[in-house]
């Protein structure tokens, strides 16, 4: 279904986004990839001409609104109207709220929360004219719960999903064609736990259950292919999340106070030193997808593949294959 379509995603370099671009590559579609890190940029670019598509590469800042709006009329100048637009890119800061400076949360904001709605505005301004397109929002399980330590990206992902809620109901008021989704993610192994700025005293770490940023991609290309639904979940711990904030968030508070801040430290090593916040981290060096967690990480996810057997599942032919699908995406 993307074959041929023009599909931008912010945070191409590293990452989820890195997979995406891949997965969008062996789709056959013509990728636009927006990030800062000229060197994660490129290799990125020759990975989706590998699997099959082809890229083109826009070098910009997501917080910068004219910046955005730039690449998006260079890319419709070049490779022709928008089909999809996913925001990706973030950045953020691990380390109590009050040891983050204003300056530090100002950009976290601007990258992570900011980022998405210039990237929405950039595509909504030329996809309305049409009334066609699609926009994916790669959310997180962390806009339901916050948790220690990642209260500025917590923010971020609260305010991008109620964001994104305001603009879905106002184009269904203008009865539009254009559709918008979110895919909220888990834990993934990203190198974001290498270069996000810590001020954390051991190497930060994903929360467990933690999946592959393939899994991740999978979800965000599906729903690009299918946005009817106003979001996705990803992993079992998304989902798990979501429930348990709603039915008990007093007790979550008292589980994440007491176990939170231990449980996103290893106890190996200490922070890499490295800091993506004001200057791209992949400038000079590639940091591919994955992160440093490969051996913890799942492959699979049973919600992912019941989004893509829905209608399987409905109909009550695959109940039973669902129920085996979901224990065996559990041991992976």
């Amino acid at each position: 279904m993307l074959t041929g379509k023009v599909v931008v995603v912010t945070g191409a370099s590293g990452g989820v986004g890195r997979a995406v671009v891949r997965m969008l590559g062996e789709k056959g579609a013509k990728v636009a990839l927006i990030a800062r890190g000229e060197t994660g940029l490129a290799t990125a670019a020759t990975e989706v001409g590998a699997a099959g598509g082809t890229a083109t590469v826009y070098a910009a800042d997501v917080s910068d609104h004219r910046a955005v709006d730039a690449a998006a009329d260079a890319i419709e100048s070049e490779l022709g109207p928008i089909d999809v637009w996913i925001n990706v890119a973030f950045s953020s800061v691990f380390a109590p709220f009050t040891e983050i400076d204003p300056a530090e949360y100002e950009r976290t904001t601007a990258v992570s929360y900011l980022g998405y709605v210039w990237g929405t505005r950039a595509a909504l301004l030329r996809m309305r004219t049409r009334n066609r397109g699609v926009i994916v929002q790669a959310g997180s399980a962390l806009a339901y719960r916050g948790i220690p330590l990642q209260s500025a990206y917590c923010g971020a992902k609260h305010a991008m999903k109620g964001f994104t809620e305001s603009v879905r109901t106002e184009l269904m008021n203008e009865r539009s064609d254009v559709k918008i989704t979110m895919v909220q993610l888990p834990a993934v192994n990203t190198p974001q736990f290498d270069w996000v700025l810590s001020r954390l005293r051991r190497h930060p770490q994903p929360v467990p259950p933690i999946f592959q940023p393939e899994v991740a991609a999978q979800a965000i290309v599906y729903a690009a292919e299918h946005p009817a639904r106003r979001e996705y979940w990803v992993g079992g711990s998304t989902a798990a999340t979501i429930i348990g904030e709603r039915l008990a968030p007093g007790l979550i508070d008292r589980y994440l106070g007491r176990t939170g801040v231990k449980s996103q430290q290893t106890d190996e090593k200490r922070p890499s030193g490295v800091a993506n916040l004001w200057e791209p981290a992949d400038q000079d060096r590639d940091y591919g997808a994955h992160g440093s967690f490969d051996d913890r990480s799942k492959e699979r996810s049973a919600q992912v593949w019941m989004s893509q057997h829905r209608n399987l599942i409905a109909a009550g032919v695959g109940g039973a294959a669902a129920a085996a699908m979901a224990v065996l995406f559990a041991r992976r």
